[in-house]
């Protein structure tokens, strides 16, 4: 039993910690890549009734 909670408690950590990674590349490294202008819309072209 014993042997069975050191094993869950090491998936536990792995999963915990690969959570952990995933949020940090998330947020901390895709602020590095963000545009710092925002973009326009596009023009539609053709006719257009209001």
């Amino acid at each position: 039993m014993e042997t069975f909670l050191e094993f869950l408690r090491e998936v536990l950590k792995g999963v915990v910690r690969e959570i952990s990674a995933y949020f940090f590349r998330k947020s901390i490294l895709d602020l590095e890549h963000k545009k710092t202008t925002p973009r326009r819309r596009k023009h539609r072209g053709g006719s257009q009734h209001k």
